[in-house]
């Protein structure tokens, strides 16, 4: 058999090299479970916090866009949903959730929010 063979096999470290401690595996893990919190869970709950406080300030009279592009003026608040006018004589009621952006007087959607 190969030695490079009955190296790979026995499972030892190449070249004299110590194995690494468990304590070393540990402590990366921890720092990469860190960094992921900080560059991905911690930016997305700040979003999800802000679209919370957007939704529970809507009110009557406000102009939203919806998630599917309609737009539409905000004639009822309930607890779970929204009832808007789209169009003369035509109201829809709809989740708070498809609200995707409010819309002050005068101002259109912006491109970015509505993707």
């Amino acid at each position: 058999m190969h030695p490079l063979i009955f190296l790979a096999m026995a499972g030892g470290p190449a070249n004299g090299q110590q194995p690494q401690s468990p304590l070393f595996m540990i402590v990366w893990m921890g720092l990469m479970i860190a960094i992921f919190y900080v560059l991905l869970i911690r930016p997305q709950q700040r979003r999800e916090k802000e679209r919370r406080k957007l939704l529970e300030a809507v009110k009557p009279g406000d102009r939203v866009v919806f998630a599917g592009g309609f737009l539409g003026l905000v004639t009822g608040v309930k607890e779970k949903t929204f009832t808007i006018k789209i169009a003369d004589n035509v109201r829809v009621e709809v989740a708070r959730h498809a609200v995707t952006q409010v819309l002050p007087k005068g101002e259109a959607p912006s491109e970015e929010e509505t993707k």
